[in-house]
């Protein structure tokens, strides 16, 4: 006939979830009672998320105790905890009483306590204000059935004035023999005067245990209705002698009919397998400044349905302590963990139990004690705190950033230098210093200087689906023809030399067949490559959000990786042979000889792009894009310096050594 806890021990976890109480204690006599309430509790408790610090069996003690006080008090200081939820009987709650007192002489650990007791418990009345001090139980929750308002306490009174909870609570005295006497109350005499309480006081007495009795008392009258009514031939000499012959277990199927008296008590109802369940109101305990303790009703636990129980509870009206500093206490094993890190359970320990871990790179957290953290969308990334995603920023070598002013600045420059060098060699075309070594293969590597340097503005702006295709064909297929006029020099200069000797044939390859061969056929083979490039996979615009955390990357993407490392291995094979073949003519005599020249151009042409490569590979974004722009200005720069301004020196600067007779005489003191 006890009510079934299930609906408290919902309310109790939704309480505990409510205020974030996820670190509590458990408190339970030491018996079968307790063992089985302890049993049932942890794991409703365990399975919504709160971790038990420790479960504690309080026997039945006396002050003498000491050893068992000792080892609770232990986990008082150990555990941490603030919020303990307590089940038992009298008995425990002077056990309670002996623990309470003991932490208190010793570092006050009680006070700042929570405590939250179950059911049958009404802190109000006298006999536990005899146990405990009313600011030990000042900010104690209660979980209180709810007694019918309307119910006629004078008839429940005089039903059930014969039982010891009518006396205790109506006469302040006790039946029990029990050593433990209690400050306060008396043991009752045999005969007791019987005054009729207050209606207040009936409603305090009568609203826990004695009004579970009461109820379950009218269970049993309506089930022995149902049964009279039902038997007809009970009634032999009337229904009381039918009644009489009535035996206990006959009454069994009436009992499980719950649904013929379900509604007869307010907040009373049965389950289907005949255990009672009720309606508890959530009462905080308020010490009033004349040393009395007031109930305040906060809430209320409901059930609604089979599998639906409503709680509501108002924290507006919650009186807290003035040691919480009139704040809701916590009871926590750790400290919640705030936005931008995730929770990092230790070995071993409850779940309750972790370590706060930041956030790894690219990902955040939003909200406090999070699981795990979640990355960004790729157009976002963390902020610095990492709690939240902020859109990433769009870059690419721009015109308008100082590098790209600079490049762009440079690359005018040398197309005016290269065009200032062109017209001054057109102006002297007629001179020996312009004629000496093909004067048209100079003509040839200066225009593809000049788009050489108009190339590299390609490379600077936001990439289009124009410049994608351009940049790099148009770069490898203009330094090929540089380079393959650069050779196509040196050969020539051999082949002078060697034609020079007497009785050689290699003066059927003079001329200017053999120059435009070598130009024809290198720069066709980087025309190829190039091609099939643009057929097979060719560049195209592409926006790259990994390489910086923080950036969107607007690029060129090469399509074919292996067809650009083709191009640019071609051109770097033509500039091999180029500076291996003016390399070993360096020494030829001849007074215009641009071997030496041609030397130092390729030296420097190799170097710059045997660097560019791992630079190259090493940068990302705008860097990448900006190398290769002043790999493209310096090697185009190297060629120009070192093969035409020591000419453009003679042409303006040395008019005198600019002609045919100085030619001849600087040839003869040659040989």
């Amino acid at each position: 006939m006890a009510p079934n806890q299930d609906s408290s021990f919902t309310g109790i976890v939704k309480m505990l979830l409510l205020f974030q109480w996820t670190w509590i204690g458990l408190f339970a006599p030491d018996n079968t009672q307790g063992e089985r309430y302890l049993r049932t509790m942890t794991p409703v408790v365990v399975r919504s998320g709160v971790c038990i610090a420790f479960t504690i069996g309080i026997p039945e003690m006396n002050e003498d105790a000491k050893g068992f006080v000792f080892h609770i008090y232990s986990l008082f200081i150990q555990k941490k905890c603030n919020v303990f939820v307590y089940h038992g009987d009298s008995n425990t709650m002077i056990g309670l009483k002996i623990l309470m007192n003991y932490v208190e002489k010793t570092e006050k650990s009680m006070v700042g306590k929570v405590w939250i007791t179950e059911v049958l418990h009404d802190l109000s009345l006298s006999y536990f204000l005899n146990v405990f001090d009313i600011h030990q139980i000042h900010g104690s929750f209660s979980f209180l059935t709810r007694a019918k308002r309307n119910t006629n306490y004078n008839n429940v009174y005089s039903f059930l004035s014969t039982l010891s909870k009518i006396g205790e609570g109506a006469f302040h005295c006790i039946f029990s023999n029990h050593v433990m006497s209690l400050k306060g109350c008396t043991r009752c005499r045999e005969k007791e005067e019987l005054l009729t309480p207050s209606h207040e006081e009936l409603e305090r007495i009568l609203s826990q245990d004695t009004f579970s009795i009461y109820n379950s008392i009218q269970v049993v009258a309506h089930a022995l209705n149902a049964a009279s009514l039902s038997r007809s031939d009970w009634k032999v000499g009337g229904d009381w002698l039918g009644l009489q012959k009535l035996q206990p277990w006959q009454l069994h199927p009436f009992l499980r009919n719950f649904q013929s008296y379900k509604n007869s008590t307010e907040g009373i109802y049965f389950y289907e397998n005949g255990d009672m369940g009720v309606d508890f109101d959530i009462v905080n305990w308020v010490a009033t400044p004349n040393q009395s303790l007031m109930r305040v009703k906060v809430g209320s636990v409901e059930r609604r349905a089979a599998a639906e129980i409503k709680f509501a509870i108002d924290q507006e009206v919650i009186v807290w302590p003035k040691w919480f500093n009139e704040t809701q206490p916590h009871s926590r094993c750790t400290e919640s963990c705030p936005p931008g890190y995730a929770k990092l359970v230790k070995e071993g320990e409850p779940h309750c139990c972790y370590e706060c871990s930041p956030c790894v790179e690219g990902t955040i957290s939003t909200q406090e004690d999070a699981s795990h953290c979640q990355k960004c969308p790729e157009d976002q990334h963390p902020n610095k705190i990492r709690d939240q995603c902020v859109p990433k920023y769009i870059t690419f070598l721009s015109y308008e950033e100082p590098l790209g002013i600079i490049l762009n600045v440079l690359s005018l420059f040398f197309i005016l230098i290269t065009s200032f060098i062109l017209g001054i060699f057109m102006k002297y075309s007629e001179t020996p210093v312009v004629k000496a070594n093909n004067r048209d293969l100079s003509y040839i590597l200066l225009l593809s200087l000049l788009l050489s340097f108009l190339s590299s503005i390609l490379f600077i702006g936001q990439p289009q689906k124009v410049t994608c295709l351009l940049r790099q064909t148009a770069f490898s297929i203009i330094f090929s023809v540089a380079v393959s006029s650069v050779l196509a020099k040196t050969i020539t200069v051999v082949v002078a030399f060697m034609a020079s000797k007497p009785g050689t044939r290699m003066t059927k390859w003079l001329g200017k067949s053999l120059a435009n061969s070598i130009v024809y056929s290198c720069s066709g083979i980087q025309v190829g490559i190039c091609t099939l490039w643009l057929s097979i996979s060719p560049p195209f615009p592409d926006s790259d959000m990994h390489s910086h955390p923080e950036q969107i990357i607007l690029r060129c993407n090469e399509g074919s990786v292996a067809m650009f490392y083709a191009a640019l291995g071609y051109m770097g094979f033509l500039a091999a042979i180029c500076f291996t073949v003016a390399f070993l003519a360096r020494k030829l005599p001849g007074a215009f000889n641009e071997t030496k020249l041609i030397t130092f151009s390729m030296l420097v042409f190799c170097s710059v792009w045997v660097s560019f490569v791992p630079t190259y590979l090493s940068t990302k974004g705008k860097y990448m894009v900006a190398m290769q722009v002043f790999s493209i200005l310096a090697s185009s720069l190297g060629l120009l310096g070192c093969i035409f301004l020591p000419k453009c020196y003679i042409i303006i600067l040395r008019p005198h050594l600019n002609t045919k007779e100085q030619l001849m005489m600087k040839q003869k003191d040659g040989s």
